[in-house]
């Protein structure tokens, strides 16, 4: 952080909102560390009404800015020692009479107390903060902030409800890296005429360590290959090579139309308690995404599999699986608007990708009960899961009930995980904000092993402010060994607090998400055909269903059209033929259930142009 900003001037109009003064003292510094969910000082002074009508609990506030102004007041009394005291210490280097006379030594020891002073106030002042800061963070409910942010009308609050790469979490702390004399870097500091105190050094080296933390990973969706962890896998897994000069779109097409058509509370009204799977909806409620690109979006954070492979203990292995485990439900916070399409039966969807590292293949294997099986891998890691859910409507909500689990093993070191899922609410369909909640247990179990690691997904409720938070630990041999805790929006933390860690933080949204169904960057890119790639794609590759690609370029009425004749045209090919056999998945048994694995033929007929594909023309 540059100290340049400890002496920042308080901005104007403090005084006149109801905001304390001191929210008009806080340095720009600190503006830039805080989490991007929550408002600046600028928009504190901004508007002052909105904000306390907005905030039930104002007072937190005002105890973090109060605590802030004696923060920043402390810090310039030490930095005005150290510059002080820095500057005699010159003098009497660059004086070796001095240095070599009677009061030499006097001098060099006065300088060293004062710089352990200086050291010894700054520690004091760090532990009074975070133990401040913790009790703040307890008391406030960072879900409905970010919510406000989200919704009001000023443009200054419209930040992302993620955390990008480079913000530091509200529930984390860092500690001030602690060095020996000799291990200081010389830097020079500099005061200007207005007193502002300035670096003369390496000023990237704060937030990159920020950003780099370790056992951390998040993902800022942007157009970049994200960093990975060890070396890359092995180009022969990705066959395909896009043009180096062609980059991944970052919207949509067209953003999304307004609701219209037939009226959803009628039809839902009619099915109460039924399964909405087997009911036709209008396209209107859908998003451009269909159930097979869902369960891809899942490993939008396999970094976290990457680490987990080159990592030596096994507990550590099994705290970066489940933060992987989490992260599938982080891009549903801002999605309760609308539901993926419905997979036809045989419909399939390949990504490929070479910034990440591996490639996916999903197949809807089954259309009553609807099943939907997936297999991805890479040098360090296979992944596959068989999707069965059940979705309810309630009156007020609707669920999602996911049946089977999800299985994940490490190359590195044979480590097979297996995991269930929670279930998906979606409330205030028809009145209020709509909002999406995770409840439930999941269980994760590494076999062939102790270790385990249980997560409890709390239910919110309409009497508590909290929302979103997950709580857990890993076991080794039935005792608790790592305790994790966080929110599956915003990240999963290890360890106890003050001192958690973070294993895994969701990356920043892409500019006007909330216009393009609150995709993230990367959900953006799941639709999208890579240039060259339409004719090596199979007949029944989701990105060719016309009635998803007309809802994504905003021709509701064409997609509307299209999707009736598809369901219609399904109905006839099971009047005719009741049996199918999936092309690329197989059927077996485990422990008893029903699973779905993959044959492994796919790609080996992809590169051949699929000449034995039998499956049946869906559009």
């Amino acid at each position: 952080m540059a100290l340049s900003t400890l002496t920042a001037p308080p901005s104007p109009g403090g005084c006149a909102s109801s905001v304390p003064n001191s929210a008009a003292s806080l340095p720009i510094a600190c503006a830039a560390t805080r989490p991007q969910s929550l408002p600046g000082a600028e928009a504190l002074n901004a508007a002052p009404a909105s904000l306390c009508s907005l905030t039930p609990d104002h007072h937190l506030r005002e105890d973090f800015t109060v605590l802030a102004k004696d923060l920043v007041t402390s810090l310039k009394s030490i930095v005005a020692t150290l510059v002080c005291e820095r500057g005699r210490l010159r003098a009497a280097m660059e004086s070796p009479e001095g240095v070599r006379g009677s009061g030499g030594s006097g001098l060099v020891a006065a300088l060293r107390t004062n710089l352990s002073t200086a050291l010894h106030q700054n520690s004091v002042y760090r532990t009074e903060l975070r133990s401040r800061l913790s009790r703040i963070h307890d008391a406030s409910d960072l879900a409905e902030i970010s919510s406000m942010g989200a919704n009001s009308d000023n443009p200054q609050f419209k930040h992302s409800l993620s955390y990008s790469s480079s913000c530091v979490s509200a529930s984390e702390f860092f500690d001030a890296e602690e060095h020996d004399e000799e291990d200081l870097k010389p830097t020079t500091i500099i005061a200007n005429e207005s007193g502002v105190i300035e670096l003369d050094g390496d000023s990237t080296s704060e937030a990159g360590s920020l950003s780099s933390e370790d056992g951390s990973a998040s993902s800022d969706n942007s157009e970049a290959p994200i960093g990975r962890v060890g070396e890359r896998p092995s180009s022969q897994l990705c066959p395909l090579n896009p043009p180096t000069e062609w980059s991944r779109r970052s919207r949509l097409p067209s953003p999304r139309p307004n609701p219209g058509g037939p009226s959803l509370w009628n039809l839902l009204y009619k099915n109460i308690g039924k399964d909405l799977s087997q009911i036709s909806m209008p396209v209107t409620i859908n998003e451009p995404l269909n159930m097979l690109q869902r369960l891809c979006e899942e490993l939008e954070y396999s970094e976290l599999l990457d680490t987990a492979a080159g990592c030596v203990d096994s507990v550590e292995r099994m705290s970066l699986v489940a933060a992987f485990a989490v992260s599938a439900y982080a891009a549903s916070a801002h999605r309760a608007a609308s539901k993926p399409f419905n997979p036809l039966l045989a419909e399939t969807y390949e990504c490929i990708r070479e910034d990440k590292g591996f490639r996916f293949l999903a197949e809807q294997v089954s259309h009553h009960p609807p099943v939907s099986a997936c297999y991805a891998e890479s040098s360090k890691w296979t992944f596959w899961q068989e999707a069965r859910i059940k979705t309810k409507f309630w009156g007020k909500s609707m669920e999602f009930q996911p049946a089977g689990n999800v299985h994940l093993k490490l190359s590195t070191t044979g480590d097979h995980y297996t995991w269930n899922k929670v279930t998906t609410c979606v409330h205030n369909l028809f009145g209020g904000q709509r909002w999406v909640d995770q409840y439930g247990e999941m269980h994760i179990v590494c076999r062939g092993s102790d270790i385990t690691c249980k997560l409890n997904f709390v239910k919110a409720s309409s009497w508590s402010n909290s929302r979103h938070e997950v709580r857990g630990a890993v076991y080794c041999g039935g005792r608790p060994r790592l305790r994790l805790h966080g929110r599956w929006s915003e990240g999963l933390h290890a360890g106890e607090p003050p001192a958690a860690r973070s294993l895994w933080r969701p990356g920043a949204m892409p500019p006007e998400y909330e216009l393009y169904y609150g995709f993230t960057r990367f959900a953006m890119e799941l639709n999208e055909i890579e240039p060259g790639t339409r004719e090596l794609l199979p007949y029944t590759d989701t990105r060719l269903r016309p009635d998803q690609r007309a809802l994504e370029e905003g021709d509701v009425e064409g997609a509307e059209q299209y999707k009736l004749q598809l369901e219609q045209a399904q109905r006839e090919r099971r009047r005719l033929a009741t049996d199918h056999t999936p092309a690329w998945f197989r059927k077996t048994m485990e422990d008893g259930e029903e699973a779905w694995v993959f044959a492994g033929t796919y790609w080996r007929e992809r590169e051949c142009g699929f000449p034995n594909n039998n499956a049946p023309r869906l559009w």
